[in-house]
Order: structure tokens, then sequence, then C-alpha cells
């Protein structure tokens, strides 16, 4: 394809400084959002675990549920029956310690289970925040701000994003045929580090094209629920509702402040639940059942919520798609969210999550936006690579000096810093965690990886150019290689899951790579 040779350099130019701009916050959104992938399984692995007898059988719960609404009436205002029960969900009925708790992070929960003869054994499950600080990085692109404003420079930096892959896509087109598979590894690093960054830039297109718009929507996603409100609610709802928003609002009390307890001999039972939705919702599989209680004029109303997956379809939360459901007969009463029964308006909204969160298609293709969130984190650092490279290059043209300018000397350091300082603090958080209380709390998590953040950064400032990369890249790599050890460790402790394995595994491989690369970039500048 042929362009104007200017009109080349334009889009180059573009494409040089709005990566520059947004390079090291997207590097971190990219490496702590491929580590959030697996959220869920982290955080059931950095929990500790309750003791609690074994879940009741289904046809049980209603017995269970009377027993725990007559010994704490508060639980009957917001609880969750568990039709899946498993590590995160060792009970089959559970509500929150604080009803009060309002946001998106890890909550606090009661557990309930019935002794072997018949008691009400309770326990509360008090998750690590560990793996939700993880996220918190990727989703405020590793700024120690206020949720909301993070948010907006997030979108900010998205929309910069997506300028630069429009530009980048631009300026190597003419190039295309010749450079696509050109990857020069025995010449000089700037070829190295373009050859790397076109073919991983190029083959993951598609890939950084959907993030990029997916994260402007969540930036803005206010007004984006504003919108759906109006375009796609039913006349007389709230516009712009969230179901999630929605169910986190407790009722369910008198005048007087006494808990309601709804009487759930009225309500079906959740094996009926369950079975009425085998037939209008074949293939969506129910893994919890939310009920709500709220008094309002006099009168109490009862709502219930499922949630639950259909891997055939997109799914609008990380993990879940959801139903309304009448209690009391099981009729669903909203497909907004429910997986492969939405209408086309909540689809395409679904999409847009789905894209983002890879909640579709199971296992495989989380480990697929694995894989591509971590190719994602190296083009940014090959982008800036590369424009400090030219800089130099060009800088020892204009002067004929080794000197570079300042400007390319703070982008230098901000380029080693930033990025050891991320790698080195998220390995730190994982060494440190299982020994942590409740598997480390938040502001454990902010002491640790800011702490190694702001170490790396101000050792990059301070070591020359030939040391910074090495040494800093050598301290990663160790910290990642230390996690398996420690996580070993915390095996003979008592604290050993599948997952434990798998992060030891995969940090191991990391750190061996990134001290080979250490060692291999010290030998040729040695020869």
């Amino acid at each position: 394809m042929k362009i104007r040779p200017d009109i080349v350099q334009v889009y180059r130019e573009v494409h040089s400084w709005v990566g520059i701009l947004c390079g090291l916050f997207l590097f971190v959104a990219f490496y702590a959002g491929s580590i959030s992938m697996f959220e869920q399984p982290l955080q059931n692995w950095l929990t500790p675990k309750v003791s609690l007898p074994a879940p009741v059988s289904v046809e049980r719960i209603p017995d269970l549920v009377q027993k725990a609404f007559a010994q704490v009436p508060e639980a009957s205002t917001h609880y969750t029956i568990v039709m899946n029960t498993d590590n995160a969900r060792p009970a089959r009925l559970m509500w929150p310690q604080d009803p009060t708790h309002r946001g998106h992070g890890p909550q606090n929960f009661v557990l309930a289970a019935l002794s072997s003869t018949g008691d009400l054994v309770t326990d509360v499950r008090k998750p690590s925040e560990i793996p939700f600080f993880i996220d918190q990085l990727h989703e405020q692109v590793g700024l120690p701000l206020p949720h909301v404003v993070s948010r907006y420079v997030m979108g900010c930096v998205a929309l910069l994003y997506f300028l630069a892959l429009v530009s980048g896509v631009v300026a190597f087109l003419p190039a295309l045929k010749k450079m696509l598979f050109a990857v020069r590894l025995d010449t000089g690093a700037r070829k190295v580090w373009l050859d790397l960054h076109n073919l991983l830039g190029f083959f993951s297109l598609p890939f950084h094209v959907i993030i990029a718009v997916t994260a402007v929507v969540f930036a803005f996603h206010e007004p984006v629920f504003t919108v759906q409100g109006k375009l796609f609610q039913p006349q007389g709802e709230e516009a712009g509702h969230n179901p999630m928003r929605r169910h986190g609002q407790f009722g369910g009390r008198e005048r007087g402040g006494a808990p309601v307890v709804p009487n759930i001999a009225e309500q079906l039972p959740p094996a009926a639940i369950m079975a009425a939705l085998q037939q209008q919702a074949p293939g969506f599989v129910a893994d919890t059942l939310e009920y709500t209680t709220q008094q309002g004029k006099g009168k109490t109303k009862t709502t219930l919520r499922v949630a639950g997956h259909d891997d055939r379809y997109p799914m609008r939360g990380a993990t879940n798609g959801f139903a309304m459901v009448d209690p009391m007969s099981g009729k669903i009463l909203s497909t907004d969210y429910l997986p492969g029964h939405q209408s086309v308006g909540f689809a395409a909204l679904t999409a847009f999550f789905a894209l983002h969160f890879g909640s579709y298609g199971g296992l495989p293709v989380r480990w697929g936006y694995y894989c591509l969130g971590l190719g994602g984190a190296f083009l940014f650092y090959t982008g800036n690579r590369l424009w400090i490279l030219a800089r130099q290059r060009r800088e020892q043209k204009v002067t004929e000096a080794t000197q570079q300018t300042r400007g390319t000397w703070i982008l230098s350091c901000l380029t080693s810093g930033c990025i050891a300082g991320c790698m080195t603090g998220i390995a730190i958080l994982f060494i440190c965690a299982p020994f942590l209380p409740s598997g480390g709390h938040y502001n454990d998590a902010l002491a640790l990886y800011y702490t190694a953040f702001v170490i790396c950064l101000g050792v990059s400032f301070t070591l020359p150019e030939r040391l910074r990369e090495p040494l800093l890249f050598s301290v990663a790599g160790g910290a990642n290689v230390a996690v398996a050890p420690a996580l070993l460790l915390s095996v003979a402790m008592g604290h050993g899951s599948s997952q434990a394995v798998c992060v030891a595994v995969i940090t191991m491989g990391l750190g061996l790579l990134l001290l080979w690369s250490v060692r291999r970039s010290v030998c040729k500048i040695s020869a």
C-alpha cells in the first residue's frame, strides 16, 4: 500500500508522542490486568479457610434458612443461597457481616451450616484484599488517586491509546509486506526493538482495539448507564439502573428498626427455583440465589436475583450473568443481563463488558487474555525503548556528544523504574500475602507495592545508564523467582492449593525470563 512519505511521517510522529505519553500507564494496566484475569481464584487461595460442617443438601436449605433467621433476624434483609459450593463459598447460606458496606471491593460474609445434630454453625469469611488491589492497579493505571479521578484519567489514557493504535497502523502499512515477519535479532538494538514492536502490535491489533474501546466505555460508564436507562428501560423504572448497585441497597426494617423477617414458606424452595430456571433458560447454570427484603408503604417486598453462567454466551459480570426472578413462582422477570436471552440493546452493552473481561468461552479465553495482556505490557515497553533509542541517536548526531538531554534521561529513568517497580511490587505482594493476616488487607498491599515501586523509581534516577536496567530488571526477576520458594513455605504451613502451584510456576518462568534477558544484554554490552 502506497501512502505519501510526508503523511506517513506525520502519523509516525503522532504514534510516537501519543505512545510515549501513555505507555507507562498502559504497561501497569496491562501487567496488572493480565493477573486480574484470575482475581477470584487468587482470592480463594489467599483467603483463610473457614471451619464449617459440610454443606447441607439442596432439599435441606429451607431448614437451614429458618434456623439462621430465628437466631440472626438481621440476616433476612439480605442473604445469599449458594447452589454450587466451592472454596470461595463453602456454605449454602451466607449474608454480609456489615449490611451497610458500599463499593465493589471484597466484604466479610457470615457463612452458615448445620452440624450433625442439626444445630446452626456460623463462621466469618474474611477475603484477602490483595487480588482486589491488583485489579485496582489495573483500573486506575497504577495511580494512587481516588478511584473516580483515576477512572477519568484512565479514560483519557484509553483515548490516547486508541489514537496511537490508529496512527501506528497507518505508519506501518507502507512497510507491511517487507517488515511483517522481519525480526532482526542479530542487528542493532533499535532494529530489534522495532521488529518486536511491529510484530506484537500487528498480530494483537484486534485485541488492543477491543481493550481501548471498552476501557473508554468503562471510564465514562455513568453517562452510558443513563443513556441505557433512557433507551432500553421500561417506563416507570429508575433510569440508568445498575443491577449490582440496586441489590447493594438494604431495606427490610420496620420504622422502629426491627428487621422484617420474610415468610419463606410463601416462597418457592431453591430446588423448585432451579427447576423453573432450567425450563425457562436451558443451559444457564445458577450459582447463587440472592434475596433482598425491603419495607415500603407498609408492605414487605422480597426480590430475587439469580447469578450464574452460560459459557456459550458473553456475560455482563467478570464471571456471571444475572436474572431477576419472582421468588414466589420462579418466573423470570427480567432477562436484561441473562446470557443468551437479552434484547439487542442490552446484548450490545454486555458485549463491551465481556470483550474486556474475557467472560466468554471459559478458561481457554482467560488464559488467552492473560498471554495477550503480558504481550501488551511488553509492547508498551518496546515502544518506550524505541523512542529513547531514536532520541539518543538523533541527539548524538546533532551535538556529536554521548551525553543525552535531560528530557531523554528522565524518560529513560521513568521507563526502567516504573516497569521494574511494577513487576517487583506485584511479586512482593505474592511473596508476603500467605503470611499476612486474612491474606493481606488493602492497606497492606498499598504499602508493600508502592514502597517497592518508589524504591525502584528512586534507584533508577541514581544509577548510570549502563547499570540501570540490568540491576533493576535483575531485582524484578529475582523477586519473581523468589515467589516460588515463598509459596512452597506457605504450602508447608498448610496454605497450599493448586492456585499456589500455578502462581509459583508462572512467576518462576517470568523471573527466569527476565534474568536471562538481563544476562544476554550484559553479554552484548561486554562484547
